[in-house]
C-alpha cells in the first residue's frame, strides 16, 4: 500500500488504533465510492473491530492513501 508522508506522520500518529489492513480494504470493497472536485477520491468500508464505518482518502490515482478516520455521520444510504 502507497501512502503520504501526512498520512504516516500525522494520521497513524494521531489515530494509532487505525490498522493498515482496513485501509487497504476500502479502495478494494467500499461500500461506496465517491470522487472530489479535486480530483482526490473518498472510499467507505465499515470496520468489524471498530463497529464503525471507515472513510479513507486517496491521491487521485485511487491507490495511494492520504487519509483515514471513522466517519460517525456515515449511512450506507447516504448520498
Amino acid at each position: 500500500m502507497q501512502t503520504t508522508r501526512y498520512f504516516e506522520e500525522q494520521v497513524l500518529r494521531k489515530r494509532p488504533y487505525i490498522q493498515r489492513e482496513w485501509c487497504e480494504t476500502a479502495p478494494r470493497h467500499p461500500v461506496r465510492r465517491e470522487e472530489q472536485p479535486a480530483g482526490r477520491v473518498r472510499y467507505w468500508t465499515f470496520v468489524k473491530e471498530l463497529g464503525k464505518y471507515l472513510r479513507v482518502g486517496t491521491l487521485a490515482d485511487g491507490e495511494t492513501v492520504h487519509n483515514a478516520f471513522p466517519d460517525r455521520g456515515f449511512r450506507e444510504e447516504s448520498k
